[in-house]
């Protein structure tokens, strides 16, 4: 449920057009999770590639390519998008969306596990001025620590989820991916070779940029 606050923010200023309005009933469809980004969030990551000049986007975790196209819409025509996705079907449903908007020059989705996939991007020499992070919970650092090597100087991070609505505020916390939200956010706010921001909207925005 979408509260007052975010919904006034997304009817003035979030404008969906009909395949990204498609994706969430598409998920529905397919029986998979229903965890894309918010609109609002999805808006601000767009508008942080632009103001960043961002020419290369890594996102791990694709899902049905909601965020993606937002990431994607804000590079220039030379621009380049590689996106981690370990769900075949996911993938399969993201691409035919990112298909339809005619992004799918600069766009690359890889399947398979996001940590070997990482591996071997570096392998490649591949760097990134901008990166999302948005998959599994229990391996968010692992891919921090990741986005810190892929990065060229200046680049910015970002992670989706990191108040897991709400969850991260509970006592005795035992669920193991709230636990390792908690770690992230903590391990990310004391790291010095960035400065970071927790933006407390969607699901919590966490956004850093890496030092010179």
């Amino acid at each position: 449920m979408v509260n007052k606050r975010e919904a006034y923010v997304q009817q003035l200023f979030v404008k969906e057009d009909e395949v990204l309005r498609s994706i969430e009933p598409g998920l529905s469809e397919r029986g998979m999770p229903q965890i894309s980004v918010s609109p609002n969030v999805g808006k601000t990551l767009h508008m942080l590639v632009r103001i960043t000049g961002a020419r290369r986007v890594l996102e791990i975790g694709t899902l049905g390519g909601y965020s993606t196209i937002w990431l994607a819409r804000a590079l220039p025509e030379d621009g380049r998008l590689v996106s981690l996705e370990l769900n075949a079907a996911h993938a399969s449903f993201a691409r035919t969306n990112v298909e339809r908007v005619g992004l799918a020059d600069r766009v690359e989705i890889r399947v398979g596990d996001a940590k070997k996939s990482l591996q071997q991007l570096a392998e490649e020499g591949e760097t990134f001025d901008f990166f999302l992070i948005d998959a599994d919970k229990e391996s968010y650092l692992t891919y921090w620590e990741w986005a810190i090597r892929l990065a060229r100087p200046g680049a910015v991070i970002t992670a989706d989820n990191t108040l897991l609505h709400d969850r991260i505020f509970e006592e005795n916390v035992k669920d193991e991916r709230v636990r390792a939200i908690l770690r992230f956010n903590e391990a990310v706010s004391r790291d010095d070779r960035v400065e970071a921001m927790l933006l407390p909207f969607g699901d919590g925005l966490l956004v850093a940029q890496v030092k010179d």
